[in-house]
This record gives C-alpha cells, structure tokens and sequence, in this order.
C-alpha cells in the first residue's frame, strides 16, 4: 500500500510539475526518497495530492481494498496457527497430568462416586453449585447416568465463586454421611437444579429434608476430612489448568464449559471403543 501511495505521489508531483519533470525514469528507491521529501516539504499539500490521485484513478481504491484483506488474512491465518500449537500444547499437558494423577482423578476415596462403580468408562466432573453453567449440564449428566449403565461418574465439587459456594462443604459432608451416593445425588439435583443461588444455609435445609443429620453435617463440615477434600480437587483443578466451570474430564481428555450431552456420549464412546480395541 505504501508504494501505491509513493508511485501516486510521485506521479501527481510529476504532473504538477515537480522535480521529476526533466529527470529520467525513478526507480523504487528514488520515488521513495522524493516522496518522502516532498511530503516533509508540503505538509498541507498531502491530503489534496492524494485525493486529486485517487479521483483520477479510482482502480487504485479496489487494489488497496485487497491488499488490506489479504494482510488481515495473513494475520488471522497466523493468529489461527499460534492458537492451534497452543492449544494442542495444553492439551498434551493435560493428557500428561491425568495419567500422572489417575488414581485421584477416578478412584480418590474422596470423590462421590455416581452410577456403576466399576464401570468401562468414568466421566470427571468439576462444578459449583452457583455456576450457572453447570446447573444446565445438569440433565446431561442425569441423563447419561440414566442411559448408559456401564458409566462411573467422579464428581469433584470445585467452588470457584467466592465465599457462597461453602456450600460445598454441605455436598462433602453429604457425601461422608451416605456413601452410597443415593441421597447425594438427591441433593445433587436439587440444589443445582434450584434457580436459587445456593449457600450455606440453603444446602443445609436440601440436606436435611432429605433426612440427613444436620448436628452431623455441621460437624463433618468442619472437619479436616471435608477441607482436604476441597483442597484435593483445587490442586487437581489447577494441574489440570481448570479455572471454571463445569470441566470435564473423560480418558485422557479435559473439556471446559457445559459441551452438551451429545459430546459427552461421543467422548464416552471413543474412550470406550479405545479400550475394546
């Protein structure tokens, strides 16, 4: 674009009459070099130069058109590119710290563990009960325990919102009064199906219409037992560079945000299907 404008410039100063007039043909380099004078030399003349220029040879206005595109497409392909390498990058260091740290990922005695124990595959999942996100995954996950009856399902609470998801601490101690998971999952559903925010005091009362013991969960939530088991899912949350949620884990693969029930089932199959090979 720069040497359209200087062939331009050059070619009005030479019409106008300027110092081009007697000399023979420029090169590049000399256009460049009169141009650049004759702009430190008449400052004011350079809009009307340019204008006069372009009304007399308006195809000039399609070729700098183009150029701009093809610049911004170059750009864009390189943006593209980089992101690309990152991002496969991530997620081999992922795939490196799930292998490095299975036995916490999938079978930590600190988990709650949904639908068949000893299933073919295990879906991860990290979430807060405040996440927004997470509560419409949450007939995903529903359903998918419903449908498939060879899933393991590993849930992680990860309370990312501020001081309001001490809530999780409610689901953990949940989880240490009934391991079985069955009220777990009641409770589950209830309040991050619930369009209420959820805190301290509302997981309380879900738990205890449910018929847990509240003197009990008020105890184990401040247990050393309920605190390790935050701390253990933040530190996997941040080796696995999950900073929100819902995230999701499942073979070897970490997938951020609510990805729906369909990739889900496909990413089941796959580590499925892998495995049966």
């Amino acid at each position: 674009m720069r040497s359209k404008l200087c062939v331009a410039l050059a070619l009005t100063s030479f019409l106008n009459g300027a110092a081009l007039a007697q000399s023979p043909v420029p090169s590049r380099q000399d256009i460049e070099t009169i141009v650049a004078e004759y702009i430190k030399t008449h400052p004011d003349e350079l809009g009307t130069v340019v204008k006069d220029y372009v009304v007399k040879h308006p195809e000039i206005l399609r070729e700098i058109f183009l150029a701009i595109a093809a610049n911004k497409m170059q750009s864009k392909a390189g943006d593209n590119a980089q992101s690309a390498a990152a991002a496969e990058k991530l997620a081999r260091k992922r795939a490196e710290t799930v292998t490095a740290n299975a036995e916490l990922l999938f079978v930590s005695p600190r988990q709650t563990t949904l639908g068949n124990a000893s299933g073919d595959v295990t879906l991860v999942e990290f979430f807060d009960y405040n996440c927004g996100f997470c509560k419409r995954a949450l007939g995903d996950l529903v359903n998918l325990l419903a449908e498939d009856a060879k899933l393991k399902v590993a849930l992680k609470e990860f309370p990312v919102l501020g001081p309001r998801s001490m809530d999780s601490l409610v689901a953990v101690a949940v989880r240490m009064q009934d391991p079985s998971g069955v009220k777990y999952l009641a409770f589950h559903r209830q309040l991050l199906g619930s369009h209420e925010a959820a805190n301290r005091e509302r997981a309380l009362a879900v738990a205890s219409e449910l018929g847990l013991d509240r003197s009990r969960l008020e105890r184990d939530m401040a247990s050393e037992e309920a605190h390790a088991t935050i701390a253990e899912n933040e530190q996997l949350a941040a080796a696995l560079h999950i900073s929100g949620t819902p995230a999701y884990v499942v073979g070897t693969n970490v997938f951020t945000g609510a990805i729906g029930e369909h990739a889900l089932k496909e990413q089941i199959d796959a580590v499925r299907n892998n495995h049966n090979q």
